[in-house]
């Protein structure tokens, strides 16, 4: 549907920027409220992130969805739209397009067959609405005043009373990722919380470059910074660390500060003199290789020193041993950057803007939902769930 306007100006209810997952969702719902809405995506095709995610099976939502596990400098401020769409809402949604699905570890939700199916239904929904999808559109000018938001495009002005940020952030710059929503934000006298990359993978240098050697190498760890901890698994890579385990304590961890590794979560304390008493002629490296993959147990034992019958080494020796396996601990040197951050941790700051509505406090009609706002979900489907709920409250809102 086109907009109404005089001349060659069209006039909107909405003006939706980036057709992503959460732009998508509120111009769905909007629509669908009687609402005209032009949706406008700079690439040529919607939802290019949706495609790839999950190994493109679209991990689209998590059952375990709670405000804490979010990060964002008011901790608070999820809890809204969260509260009022819920991954059961987005499960219903997905289960009336006969979707079907699974639950992997930790309530992580995925299609059986394709993301495509995930995208399929957005747009199904947009059409619904009427919604006036644009794509390989290039904006220029912003304007504001009287009430009405106008942007100029290749085909003319266009105008809304309300204009919603869904951008996204830096993160994939190869999928067409840019930090747009933050020169909107700013050209309008928003705040932004520093963007930085989250759930990437890790960077090892200086001595810690010999374990680079096990690229390729993963098993189950507690990966630890501060006061936050993850059990998940660790990977070794060719220029680091990576895995779920390191991708989430990447989203808290800061330049500088060590990461912490138990690669041998489920061992209680005193194990290693427990195994003394037992088998004193066996070895701290075939213990390991009893636990850990071969050649990780061999290059930790190496590292460790600890050489020769258990029967042989004084328990301060194998105290210190377990206590380092319990605790390893890793300085890296960077991360691996937007290019393979999955999200941007930072973003629009959340004291410009209302939870309910996600209204800007001191622009009214201008919105900021998604990636674009400080709201980072953890790895496996949070992420999604705050595109379809911060979506689905701004299409409340007008």
């Amino acid at each position: 549907m086109s907009g109404t306007g005089n001349g060659n100006t069209a006039r909107y209810d909405a003006i939706i920027l980036g057709a992503g997952a959460a732009g998508l969702m509120c111009a769905a719902v909007a629509g669908q409220r009687g609402r005209r809405v032009l949706l406008i995506e700079r690439a040529e095709q919607p939802g290019r992130k949706i495609l790839i995610s999950g190994g493109g099976r679209c991990n689209f939502t998590n059952v375990h969805v709670a405000a804490d596990r979010y990060i964002s400098a008011n901790p608070h401020f999820a809890k809204s739209a969260l509260s009022r769409y819920t991954p059961r809402d987005f499960i219903a949604l997905v289960d009336r397009y006969g979707i079907a699905w699974h639950e992997k570890t930790l309530g992580q939700l995925f299609c059986d067959a394709s993301a495509r199916q995930i995208l399929d239904m957005l747009l199904a929904e947009c059409a619904k609405g009427q919604v006036d999808l644009r794509c390989g559109q290039m904006v220029g000018e912003i304007g504001h005043g009287d009430g009405l938001f106008r942007l100029d495009l290749e085909g003319g002005q266009v105008e809304a009373p309300a204009l919603v940020i869904a951008t996204g952030g830096p993160s994939i710059p190869k999928m067409g990722a840019t930090g747009a929503a933050y020169d909107i934000a700013r050209r309008f006298g928003l705040k932004v919380v520093e963007p930085r990359p989250a759930l990437v993978p890790l960077t090892l240098g200086g001595e810690e470059v010999l374990f680079r050697d096990l690229s390729g190498i993963a098993t189950e760890v507690i990966a630890r910074t501060g006061k936050t901890a993850f059990r998940e698994a660790a990977l070794f890579t060719h220029r680091g660390l990576s895995g779920p385990a390191i991708l989430q304590i990447s989203s808290y961890w800061r330049h500088g500060e060590p990461v912490g590794i138990d690669f041998l979560p489920d061992r209680a304390t005193g194990w290693l003199i427990e195994a003394k008493r037992a088998a004193p002629r066996t070895t701290l490296r075939a213990l390991l290789r009893d636990a850990l993959p071969d050649r990780l147990a061999d290059t930790l034992a190496e590292r460790l020193g600890v050489q020769g019958e258990l029967a042989n080494l004084p328990d301060r020796l194998l105290t210190q041993a377990e206590a380092r396996l319990a605790d390893w601990r890793f300085h890296p040197n960077g991360s691996e950057g937007f290019a393979k951050a999955e999200v941007t941790a930072g973003g629009i700051s959340t004291a410009e803007l209302s939870s309910k509505t996600m209204e800007a406090k001191r622009v009214p009609g201008l919105y900021a939902i998604g990636e674009a706002v400080d709201v980072t979900g953890w790895l496996g489907g949070y992420n999604f769930q705050w595109a379809w709920s911060s979506g689905w409250a701004v299409a409340q809102a007008f």
